[in-house]
Order: C-alpha cells, then sequence, then structure tokens
C-alpha cells in the first residue's frame, strides 16, 4: 500500500514475501516395539508415557510425530501435526514383538526431521527415543534433531546400559522410564 501512494491499486504494487516461521516445536519420538518391550510390561509403560507426554504438547500446541520401530521395519504411525487432547484411539492398539531395528527406526527420523526443517526453519526438533536398549548398533545422533531425549525402559536384573550409553553418544538427555512417569504426573 506504501508504494502504490495515491495511485489505484496495480499489479506493479503487489509483492510477495514470505510468511514468518510459525517455529514452535516438534517432537518425534521413536517406539521401540520390540519383543524386549514386551516382557515385564515396558510397551505398555511406554504407550502411557506416550499419552502423557501427547497431551502436555498438546497444551503447550506443539506438534508430535511418533514411529515404532519392530521386526525388521520402522513405520510412522502418525505424522508431524498437532499434537491431539486425546491419543488413546491409535495408542491403545499399538502392538509388538520381534527385533529391534533401530537403525531403521533412525533412517525414517532422519527423513521426517530433514523435511520438517525444509518446511519451518525456525522450529525446534526434539527427538525421543523410547526402548530398553536391547538392540545390536546404537546409530550415530540424528542430525537434524536439534535435541535428543533418551528414555530408558531397561529394568531387567541385568541390566545392559544401553540407554545411557547412547543418551551420552547423542549428547542428550538420560530418563529412566520411572523419572519421566513421575515427573509427567
Amino acid at each position: 500500500m506504501l508504494r502504490k501512494g495515491q495511485a489505484a491499486l496495480g499489479y506493479e504494487h503487489l509483492q510477495f514475501q514470505r510468511r514468518a516461521s510459525t517455529a514452535g516445536e516438534l517432537h518425534c519420538l521413536l517406539l521401540d516395539c520390540s519383543g524386549s518391550m514386551l516382557k515385564r510390561h515396558n510397551l505398555a509403560l511406554a504407550k502411557g508415557l506416550l499419552a502423557q507426554l501427547s497431551a502436555q504438547l498438546y497444551r503447550r500446541r506443539s506438534e508430535l510425530a511418533v514411529i515404532a520401530f519392530a521386526g525388521r521395519q520402522a513405520r510412522v504411525l502418525q505424522a508431524p501435526r498437532k499434537a491431539a487432547a486425546c491419543n488413546l484411539e491409535w495408542i491403545a492398539p499399538i502392538g509388538g514383538g520381534g527385533g529391534s531395528p533401530l537403525l531403521r527406526g533412525l533412517e525414517e527420523a532422519e527423513r521426517l526431521l530433514s523435511a520438517a526443517r525444509r518446511r519451518n526453519p525456525g522450529q525446534r526438533r526434539y527427538l525421543w527415543l523410547f526402548s530398553d536398549g536391547r538392540f545390536q548398533q546404537l546409530g550415530g545422533r540424528p542430525q537434524h534433531a536439534d535435541h535428543c531425549l533418551v528414555v530408558d525402559f531397561d529394568n531387567a536384573p541385568v541390566a545392559l546400559g544401553r540407554a545411557e550409553r547412547i543418551a551420552g553418544l547423542w549428547q542428550g538427555e538420560y530418563w529412566r522410564a520411572e523419572q519421566l512417569l513421575a515427573a509427567t504426573r
């Protein structure tokens, strides 16, 4: 409007301006659905924590994406979108069994986080790993994650300590599942 002055509005007065970034947060959660997570009800605890976390993210107006890995594959359970108030309809039926293909989960997370960075460069991207750490290869720190959080579900009589080790490798936060459960109540 300033460019046109007193003249009638014409095509030459219109200029394209990219919208400012909506910024915000994206929380990408890698959920270990392997057979070892089924033991001692760890997958059930992880699903409960996921429901609590998604409710908190809803109140903060943050985005949530969830990737499950088990057997030989990783699959997106929820593509990045604003967290919903109630997520039990898609969280409750999540099943488990098989191996722990963490590297496939990390590949899927990198693809998802990279696309989010291109779409919204100002957005903070968090990567959560919910696992008992019973996998062979630890995997490197995801390049497109701004902050990593590893939640350890290893409550076996002889704990392996891999989740804590991966948190150190990724320079991220380490939480025991019980600690996070207490903190989210």
